[in-house]
């Protein structure tokens, strides 16, 4: 008679061991690996009987069905950008992100608009639909077509979506459901694998959307996810702070959209509120007549946002000057401090730097290199940079300044928003017409003449 095969998965990364260690070999996290039991297959079962045959199930590409792929309309324009026009059917989607970051509120609110022509069937196993009431009566949420199940058992969950067949289903979350067949405890890497495979599959075969939400780890990253991120057609996180009132919402994979597109919301006292310009949100509160300031534009999938760039350089009181960045590559800071102080003449060694992005967004595509120089630049030099001035470019080791990527869109959002002058590298000029914009065009080759120009 064959045995159960017994195994160590790590709860953080899913590796999985013969033996218990006590640090993981893959993602070097300590006292998390966690038995799991594997029952064998049922003897006396040859692998000829579960053999099928599909070739009346072959389909030819022209002769399917494009139609089918409907999209409900979430009710909320950020959120559609991100999934890429809306909720697919029978799509399975997973939301992660750290608690109190806005994840059931979200769903919440969306449900308000969906239950206007949809069915919606919402899932708890964290709160009691008591709980769920009270937080839908605080969020204005009224919707008759908004039903609650509050529920564990995985299996008992995916037979009801089967008999109730409702428009969309939510799973909140996916840490708290189990299958009773598996030994381990609900949250472990088995049972979230399994789970969402029983969540995937329903949602293919029944046509209905299923969006589950997935806790977050010490890490920062969705619990399981190696074993999750395969199995959903998409993956979103929210991000930021949950005592800041600003939230983006980021597709990290998306097999029906872009995976470069994000949403940003403002957390109300009603619940998430989306920022359709999220430009002016960034740049409202700047300070005026204060030197290390600097304006770049950054392209989030075919989205223009303008954010501020500050930067501040004082004193050292240390041997070794103190170097920090908050949304911005600490290895590209140091190579702009390095071709600043070769190229320039301008050294750095007796300063402190403190580089930051307003906002909680993240500077991380090269174009973000010049604006970031201007800044240590001003900084250092205690040089106010107007307020009507932005920048964007990529600096080579050289001193030079390259061309970036969506030139003409940066220009064009730098323009609505009222800014008088345009610094941009030399060689994008051949890509650029003057005569098309209001705002001045200052082409820089080198540093030397970005440094000029806001003289």
């Amino acid at each position: 008679m064959a045995r159960s095969r017994i195994s160590y998965i790590c709860s953080q990364c899913g590796y999985e061991s013969s033996k218990w260690n006590g640090k993981c070999p893959s993602c070097g996290s300590w006292n998390t690996f966690e038995e799991e039991t594997e029952k064998p297959p049922l003897p006396g079962r040859s692998s000829a009987h579960s053999i099928t045959d599909l070739s009346d199930s072959i389909q030819e590409l022209n002769s399917i069905d494009l139609d089918s792929d409907v999209r409900y309309d979430t009710g909320v324009g950020e959120l559609n950008r991100v999934l890429g026009g809306g909720l697919v059917k029978g799509s399975l989607v997973l939301l992660g992100g750290e608690p109190g970051i806005g994840k059931s509120t979200i769903l919440l609110q969306i449900c308000q608009y969906l239950g206007a022509e949809h069915s919606v069937l919402y899932v708890s196993g964290e709160e009691s639909a008591r709980q769920i009431s009270l937080r839908a009566k605080r969020l204005d949420v009224d919707t008759e077509n908004l039903y609650i199940l509050t529920a564990t058992d995985a299996e008992a969950v995916a037979e009801t979506i089967r008999s109730c067949q409702p428009d969309i289903a939510i799973i909140d979350s996916i840490q708290t459901v189990s299958i009773s067949g598996i030994s381990s405890g609900p949250g472990s890497i088995t049972q979230v694998r399994e789970c969402t495979n029983l969540f995937m599959h329903t949602a293919k075969e029944q046509e209905i959307p299923i969006i589950i939400v997935g806790h977050v780890n010490k890490d920062g990253a969705i619990a399981g996810p190696k074993v999750m991120e395969h199995i959903v057609d998409a993956v979103l996180y929210f991000e930021g702070e949950r005592h800041q009132s600003f939230r983006i919402l980021r597709a990290v994979k998306n097999r029906f959209g872009s995976t470069n597109e994000i949403g940003v919301f403002e957390m109300a006292d009603k619940g998430l509120r989306e920022v359709e310009n999220p430009s002016q949100m960034l740049l409202s509160g700047r300070p005026r007549n204060v030197s290390g300031t600097c304006v770049a534009c950054i392209m989030e999938g075919s989205r223009p946002i303008l954010a501020e760039v500050q930067a501040l350089a004082a004193k050292t009181n240390y041997s070794a000057p103190r170097r920090m960045a908050t949304g911005f590559d600490f290895n590209r800071l140091s190579i702009i401090i390095a071709v600043l102080e070769k190229r320039l003449g301008i050294f750095l060694g007796s300063l402190d730097v403190y580089l930051n992005i307003v906002g909680g967004f993240s500077l991380d595509e090269p174009a973000g290199d010049l604006p970031v120089a201007l800044a240590l630049y001003s900084a250092v030099m205690d040089r106010q940079i107007d307020e009507g001035v932005i920048a964007f470019g990529e600096i080579g080791l050289g001193g030079e300044i390259r061309s970036v990527s969506h030139i003409n869109r940066r220009i064009r959002e730098a323009e609505r928003l009222g800014f008088g002058k345009c610094i941009v590298p030399g060689h994008s000029m051949n890509v650029i017409d003057k005569n098309e914009y209001a705002i001045e065009i200052v082409p820089a080759a080198s540093l030397k003449q970005a440094f000029k120009s806001i003289q």
